[in-house]
């Protein structure tokens, strides 16, 4: 099945009471180059916990907006594509359907889901709102991220096909392994035993696994 698709670049910039960030992002149309280390002209402030090989594009389902204005309908006017920094936007790929290693073909390319989002505390300064954050975790609309594994030219006008299916875990499911459930050995294996998911992502649950405990993600959440 063809899923259309609107793309989104965006350039660094300074946000009072917090760190530079480039989630403010501009929507774009036309041929675009797409390489390992995601679309030409797309910027990311903080390298260390955004880009790089497994975190290329971010992806952010479209129908969440409706759900996020209606939690917060004196601010419905900021849920629109892009509001969450995503490359992409789509109707009809969600969480739930879209699968740990899944590879998608976009134009030329070929990308691979590696991980959901990890929701960080920049988003509650752009919004304005202090735990969203949070609450994108809790509610496992945290959209996902791809690796490139086939660069090449994309069209905005090029929809992503599904091509490959290569594990039984969703994103949803991920983020409910990751973030939802108490210390649970068994699924984290089964996420590690997932085609194609984040060196960070293994890294995470391995250590999990040899620590027997979660670590403490109120930095990511918080800032603090």
């Amino acid at each position: 099945m063809n899923y259309p698709v609107n793309v989104f670049i965006g350039k660094i910039k300074d946000y009072e009471g917090s760190r530079p960030s480039a989630i403010a992002k501009l929507q774009v149309d036309g041929e675009l180059s797409l390489t390992e280390k995601g679309l030409v002209g797309d910027e990311q402030a903080e390298k260390k916990i955004h880009g790089g090989p497994d975190r290329a594009l971010c992806h952010y389902p479209r129908e969440h907006y409706a759900f996020w204005a209606s939690e917060y309908p004196d601010q419905a006017g900021l849920f629109v594509a892009p509001a969450y920094g995503e490359n992409l936007s789509t109707e009809g790929l969600t969480e739930k359907n879209v699968f740990i290693g899944d590879i998608f073909r976009w134009g030329e390319a070929l990308i691979q889901v590696t991980q959901p989002r990890s929701p960080c505390f920049k988003l509650n300064f752009h919004f304005g709102i202090s735990d969203i954050a949070t609450q994108m975790q809790n509610a496992g609309k945290t959209g996902w991220l791809y690796r490139v594994i086939l660069a090449g030219k994309v069209e905005t006008d090029a929809p992503l096909t599904l091509v490959s299916r290569l594990s039984d875990v969703s994103v949803y499911d991920a983020c409910a392994i990751a973030w939802h459930m108490p210390f649970d050995d068994e699924q984290y294996h089964r996420l590690l035993s997932a085609a194609g998911l984040s060196t960070s992502w293994t890294r995470t649950m391995q250590k999990r696994r040899l620590s027997n405990k979660i670590e403490d993600n109120s930095r990511r959440l918080w800032g603090k």
